[in-house]
């Protein structure tokens, strides 16, 4: 743990007979950018939540820079330096672009015209500076999202924990958000990302972790992953590796 931001020790959780998370261990460590990926249904949110407090494990332990927060409340995790993005992006619409960075940099500002200063330097971080002003119902997906990542990082986070922030941004929207992402973690904050879209994942990640049905099945560099077995199996079904090494095989000999 001496190197790692975010440690995580044997964690469960069950939901009535559903075992969504079973003894996952993993370690984080501080300035790194890292990837958590998985079929649908793996338990990766579920992990996610279980880090940052919103859900308190069975059984193990989660550390932060050292110190055991197991089941503690997510606003005090982040004011420690956790701080974690949703799937589902929810701004106060009727607030501008501006007020709603405003929320997250109050944090630790309880000046209102510092917490609307700091949000000008985030906005411009994720590239909303020429939304600053817009109601933020009036924002694209690809809108929402980055004023999803605003509004964590305008608490400072030492780790953030970015649930799908690319999910449901069309291929040039994916591209401009990829280097969004690269920057936050070369500015010195810690960022693990649970992401579906592979593209980003090779781009971005020094290392993978790997979720099916609740348990850790691999992890490595994007391209070890990936040319995994067990994960290609994961993702698209019992004998689908077999399947392809025989077409590969086949076409080779042709």
């Amino acid at each position: 743990m001496t190197d790692s931001l975010l440690s995580i020790k044997a964690l469960s959780k069950s939901f009535g007979g559903l075992k969504a998370v079973q003894n996952v261990s993993l370690d984080v460590p501080a300035g790194s950018l890292t990837a958590l990926i998985g079929p649908n249904g793996a338990g990766k949110t579920t992990l996610f939540a279980l880090m940052s407090g919103f859900l308190t494990p069975d059984n193990g332990q989660v550390y932060f820079d050292r110190q055991d927060i197991t089941g503690r409340a997510p606003h005090l995790n982040a004011r420690l330096g956790m701080t974690r993005t949703f799937q589902i992006v929810q701004p106060f619409a009727l607030q501008t672009v501006r007020e709603n960075i405003a929320v997250g940099a109050h944090l630790h500002l309880k000046d209102r015209r510092s917490a609307l200063s700091q949000a000008e330097l985030v906005a411009h971080q994720v590239g909303l500076s020429a939304q600053l002003d817009k109601p933020a119902s009036d924002l694209t997906v690809a809108g929402r999202k980055r004023l999803e990542l605003a509004r964590a990082l305008a608490t400072k986070p030492r780790l953030l924990l970015l649930d799908e922030v690319l999910a449901g941004l069309n291929p040039q929207e994916i591209a401009e958000m990829i280097p969004v992402v690269r920057g936050i973690a070369q500015s010195g904050v810690t960022v693990l990302m649970i992401e579906h879209v592979m593209q980003a994942v090779m781009n971005l990640a020094q290392h993978v972790w790997v979720l099916a049905q609740g348990q850790l099945i691999a992890q490595g560099s994007p391209a070890e992953v990936t040319a995994d077995t067990r994960v290609v199996e994961a993702y698209l079904g019992h004998g689908t590796a077999a399947r392809l090494r025989a077409a590969a095989q086949a076409g080779g000999a042709a």
